[in-house]
């Protein structure tokens, strides 16, 4: 239906444009080409020739006619702004103004119950560069001390190479958001908090280093990235009490070749790898392009990879990202040394390396 009335109120906009062409077309005829000219015409007359379209034209010329206003509201925009009559080099009337910046913006969405969600800091140099940040909060609030805190956190240790001439600050409004929890799910007890502590280790580690570990969609073995934290619970897939190990079998954590060692019949039982997160170093004797003698330093207390190989299982090359900078290729081994220690190798542009031990 809500076509027709569209094209109804369409086709009655046209039919009225026509009828006010009409009558203009002949006022013009008559030699009335202005508001007075037709506002001195007698509105009975003109009412008997044209019709009332003609006297509600007669009516606007004597401003008789009553027209309701559609009010329009601009877009609210929460932002201040100051420009410096002397360049700044010093943080301190930087936190002076943002402090300022931050009361005012605090009391303008209280008194419309909105808060902010967003900040936006802006800065311009002596040089005419630009400088801005996004500042994503964690639990919108219009409390100036919390939002202070996250601009004097980022400002600690931030650095220019040219004097500040003039700042602004923004906030993106929101209303206050509830959030219902699931029956084994909780809230953060301080989320601001949090934010905080992850923004000052950001600036002593870099953002690189802070962050959520995020496995790479790659064969590189231990190949991960850091994605910024967030407190969020994934979806179910198969209900609450589902366990990722029971949906994708015993083997899941297992690499593809640990699990068909596991599912052939010629292993009654699967032997963990203990991963060494950080590569040791090693020396490899090669005979016949396999190794033949392993000697490596203290991989653990107590314990150290050196002798004669008595079993080799391999070569398991490995590659991937040759179509870009991040190439790699490496071959690994699996060996069994004369003490009964079984151990993994692999061989890179780096030389060798031991991976890890089996228990």
């Amino acid at each position: 239906m809500a076509p027709v009335v569209l094209l109804a109120g369409t086709a009655k906009q046209i039919e009225r444009a026509k009828e006010t062409e009409r009558i203009l077309s002949i006022l013009h005829q008559w030699g009335i080409h202005t508001l007075g000219q037709l506002a001195a015409l007698s509105r009975d007359d003109l009412a008997a020739r044209l019709g009332m379209r003609a006297v509600e034209m007669w009516e606007r010329a004597n401003g008789r006619a009553d027209r309701i206003l559609k009010l329009v509201s601009p877009p609210e925009s929460f932002i201040e702004s100051f420009e410096f009559e002397n360049e700044i080099e010093t943080i301190e009337p930087l936190l002076f103004i943002l402090r300022r910046f931050l009361q005012q913006l605090a009391t303008r969405l209280n008194a419309i119950y909105l808060v902010a969600k967003e900040l936006r800091l802006g800065i311009t140099f002596a040089d005419k560069s630009h400088y801005e940040r996004i500042f994503k909060i964690p639990q919108p609030t219009n409390n100036e001390d919390i939002l202070f805190r996250m601009l004097h956190t980022h400002l600690e240790n931030f650095t220019s190479k040219h004097p500040i001439v003039a700042i602004d600050l923004e906030a993106q409004p929101s209303r206050s958001v509830r959030q219902q929890f699931g029956l084994f799910e909780t809230a953060l007890r301080d989320p601001v908090q949090l934010h905080e502590t992850l923004a000052r280790l950001v600036g002593l580690l870099g953002a690189d280093r802070v962050g959520t570990p995020v496995l790479e969609e790659t064969h590189r073995p231990d190949a991960f990235r850091m994605e910024p934290f967030a407190w969020e619970f994934g979806p179910s897939r198969t209900g609450i009490f589902a366990r990722d190990d029971e949906e994708n079998g015993p083997n899941s954590t297992l690499s593809l070749r640990e699990r068909g060692a596991c599912d052939s019949t010629a292993v009654r039982g699967c032997v963990p790898l203990r991963r060494f997160r950080k590569r040791k170093r090693a020396t490899v004797l090669l005979e016949n392009n396999r190794p033949a003698h392993v000697r490596a330093a203290e991989v653990r207390a107590g314990l150290a990879v050196e002798g004669t190989t008595m079993r080799q299982d391999g070569p398991f090359p490995l590659s991937g990202n040759w179509w870009d900078e991040r190439a790699w290729a490496r071959v690994e081994w699996d060996v069994e040394i004369e003490n009964g220690l079984i151990a993994r190798c692999h061989c890179d542009q780096d030389g060798w390396a031991i991976d890890g031990i089996y228990d």
